[in-house]
């Protein structure tokens, strides 16, 4: 929540936005969830 706080990302759009885009996201490429990217 930190990370997302220190890059301007709302924390909890965030999480809901992720949790739905994992699911289906190759596991190869899962640090382009991470708020940062």
């Amino acid at each position: 929540m930190a990370t997302c706080e220190a890059n301007g990302v709302n924390p909890e759009t965030y999480l809901a936005d992720v949790l739905l885009r994992v699911q289906a996201h190759p596991n190869s490429r899962i640090g382009s969830l991470l708020p940062h990217e």
